[in-house]
């Protein structure tokens, strides 16, 4: 009885060499470019950080500016069409007049429809410094006065809520890199010492991050941030928060990097190098952090959403980010009362800033989980 005789896969072999070939780095990457969502993720966050960086370029008018003769004004949409149907290719807004209602003591505002105003793209406008450094007056559009041109409505001081959302997103976006930066260097420095010198200090470090993790995270971010010198700059203050913010959250990364580390160093190649007579600092940061950094930055990805979130909470219990400076929670705490909510519920606005950048985060996170899964598909 003949029997056929076995085949081989030309492609999959093929296939097999050439993955065999690349580099894990790259091989990372074509796993993460696989996720679309969290591609879709990775753009929306670069447009929030790009919006951040050029705040003062898509505001029309400082953050600070106070304008009582347009408080609460709820958000002016653009106008293609105006009363009698006619279409106009430049977008515009009317002119406004205010009245005080005296049963609610709030400005009620009407729109007078002989008063068109154009708007103009790349205008002149308040200078300020392009990156901190060059000064500049073009903002991304504006309206010819006695006009204005709220796109996101104001506040209760009548401050422009684009350039309040935009200018805080700088904080917001900003303290969150700068706590899991905090994070990572106290978590992968204390969790590879613990790991690669095991013993006394092994136990040491362990019963402190134990200690540290016993304790409720908010209220004691809460206590921390109150207990901060009110004369404090704003800079202070902002780094003051980060270090808050990373004191817990590098604990757990310092227990993820020790057993990491565990088995890393009974591999072979720590073995080989330290028959080979290498240096402590040598196998540390030659064998094992480079391959617990893949871990690292996933964990630290993963961990921002977080820091986000927490100050939010603390800006908007009063606690974090003070005026004049502003922030995403400091905005949303003029939305505490029910009142405000039912009557501007434009102030809500930053919350949906807050809600993007935390989702955006975290499917980023998970796809690079997925693609540092030597595992995955």
């Amino acid at each position: 009885m003949a029997t056929s005789a076995p085949t081989i896969d030309l492609q999959t072999g093929e296939e097999a060499r050439e993955t065999a070939a690349i580099s894990p780095a790259r091989l990372i990457g074509r796993r993460f470019l696989r996720n679309k969502l969290a591609i879709a993720g990775g753009v929306v966050l670069i447009l929030l950080y790009l919006s951040a960086l050029f705040a003062d370029f898509i505001a029309p008018v400082p953050y600070t500016e106070v304008r009582e003769d347009y408080v609460f004004l709820p958000p002016q949409l653009p106008r293609f069409l105006d009363e009698q149907g006619n279409f106009h290719l430049r977008p515009f807004v009317y002119g406004l007049e205010s009245e005080l209602d005296m049963e609610t003591f709030r400005f009620v505002y009407s729109e007078i429809h002989e008063e068109k105003y154009p708007i103009k793209f790349f205008v002149e406008g308040y200078e300020y410094k392009l990156f901190g450094l060059i000064p500049f007056n073009r903002h991304l559009y504006g309206v010819d006065e006695p006009g204005v041109f709220y796109l996101l409505g104001s506040d209760d001081l009548g401050h422009d809520m684009v350039a309040r959302v935009f200018k805080g997103a700088r904080i917001s976006l900003t303290i969150g890199l700068v706590g899991v930066i905090l994070t990572i260097i106290f978590g992968a420095t204390l969790g590879t010492i613990s790991g690669f010198y095991g013993g006394a200090l092994d136990t040491m470090i362990q019963r402190v991050i134990e200690f540290l993790m016993s304790f409720p995270a908010i209220p004691l971010w809460a206590a921390l941030a109150a207990a901060m010198p009110p004369n404090w700059s704003p800079l202070q203050r902002f780094f003051a928060i980060s270090v808050i913010l990373s004191l817990i959250e590098w604990t757990g990364l310092a227990r993820q990097v020790r057993a990491k580390v565990l088995s890393f160093r009974e591999m072979e190649y720590s073995l080989a190098a330290r028959a080979a007579g290498a240096s402590d600092a040598r196998i540390i940061f030659r064998h094992m952090l480079p391959n617990a950094f893949s871990h690292i930055i996933v964990v630290a990805t993963l961990a921002i959403p977080g820091m986000i979130l927490a100050e939010t909470a603390l800006s908007f219990l009063g606690l974090g980010i003070q005026p004049p400076q502003t922030s995403w929670g400091a905005l949303l705490k003029q939305a505490q009362l029910v009142s405000v909510l039912l009557q501007q519920p434009w102030l809500l606005i930053p919350a949906f800033f807050v809600i993007a950048a935390v989702l955006t985060f975290n499917f980023v996170g998970d796809g690079l989980r997925d693609a540092v899964d030597p595992y995955s598909l």
